[in-house]
């Protein structure tokens, strides 16, 4: 009698019988489950918007990972190739879904939607849809506006957004993934499309030159010196080491563990700055870093990211909390599930 591997199987029950793919749709009824049932998520069942919130995320999050052909479909091929059916069974295990770091972290979660609101805020969109000048202002203007006009021409991903030059929830969720976590395949992949200006599989100096032009004005803008572009380009071509030095492929990016350096160098000012500046507040920061980096080896750049960010989101949850009583009745019953819970009470309150 032959025997069917584990992904097979969960394929095979998740899928439509008339498919040989999953679906985004085929994900929901895993998430309904997993909400109703996790005992790290039963406090969301005070808020059917952030149980919505959480499966969503969840569900664009395994497509961007998963999705190897950027069709919206994941085959029985992308499910062994991947890693989360090993995120699936961690999450049966652990009661605290922090610490599931693939895909089903509520703290990833809550930082994800949080990022995305404070660009709607900032915006005025009432139909959370973002447009460049949105995205311009991520992590105070940190993106160069060829590398946004690049995202908005849809060349590393389309969108699914149905209204033209708009950004909905899902589409800004595929660019917070690639921005926090360039080192992952699907990023490395999204940002080497947009490099690649002929799409010929292929980045030349002269399409290197294309972006490091606009990072020159914008580093001589704010007061400091900027590297040259041919001494640029010949330590892009060292970082890298293409195999061969009249060109950059996406396996020469996938191979050198210098992509994430070459990448914010091109097109993200802010990391780059963070990268080279003497400032004591800047090597701080590094310090912090590298000291996290010994403590979690196994950390990617968006367990860190996501560690940062979280705390900052919970102090400001409070803070509003406070802000909107800020004389609370000492006698009131302020019982709670867990602490937890009580925390989670606080961010959700966006």
């Amino acid at each position: 009698m032959l025997t069917v591997d584990e992904a097979t199987q969960i394929y095979r029950i998740l899928k439509q019988p008339k498919d040989e793919y999953l679906s985004q749709a085929d994900f929901q009824p895993v998430l309904r489950e997993i909400l109703a049932t996790h005992p790290g998520l039963k406090f969301l069942g005070r808020s059917p918007e952030l149980q919505e919130i959480y499966a969503e995320t969840v569900i664009y999050t395994i497509f961007y990972h998963n999705d190897r052909s950027g069709n919206g479909r994941i085959t029985l091929r992308d499910l062994k190739r991947g890693n989360l059916i090993d995120a699936m069974k961690q999450l049966e295990e652990e009661e605290d879904t922090a610490k599931v770091r693939r895909y089903f972290s509520i703290k990833d979660v809550l930082v994800i939607y949080s990022k995305h609101w404070e660009l709607i805020i900032d915006g005025g969109d009432l139909n959370s849809l973002l447009q460049q000048e949105d995205l311009m202002a991520y992590n105070n203007d940190a993106l160069s506006k060829k590398i946004v006009d690049r995202i908005f021409a849809e060349v590393p991903t389309k969108f699914t957004c149905r209204t033209p030059g708009k950004m909905n929830y899902q589409d800004f969720v595929y660019f917070l993934l690639a921005e926090e976590n360039k080192a992952a395949e699907a990023s490395i992949e999204y940002w080497f499309k947009c490099l690649d200006l002929d799409e010929n599989e292929m980045v030349t100096g002269e399409e290197i030159g294309y972006f490091y032009e606009e990072q020159m004005h914008r580093i001589w803008s704010i007061g400091y010196e900027a590297v040259p572009f041919q001494d640029m380009l010949c330590r892009i071509i060292d970082m890298i080491a293409p195999q061969r030095q009249e060109y950059i492929t996406l396996r020469d990016f996938k191979r050198s563990k210098l992509s994430v350096t070459v990448f914010n160098i091109l097109f993200n000012l802010q990391k780059y700055r963070a990268a080279e500046s003497r400032d004591p507040d800047e090597a701080e920061i590094r310090r912090k870093r590298r000291k996290a980096e010994l403590e979690h080896p196994d950390w990617t750049d968006w367990d860190h990211f996501v560690n940062t960010q979280f705390p900052v989101l919970l102090r400001d949850a409070q803070f509003m909390a406070a802000d909107r009583d800020p004389d609370p009745d000492p006698d009131s019953d302020s019982d709670s599930d867990s602490d937890s819970d009580s925390d989670s009470d606080g961010i959700i309150s966006f």
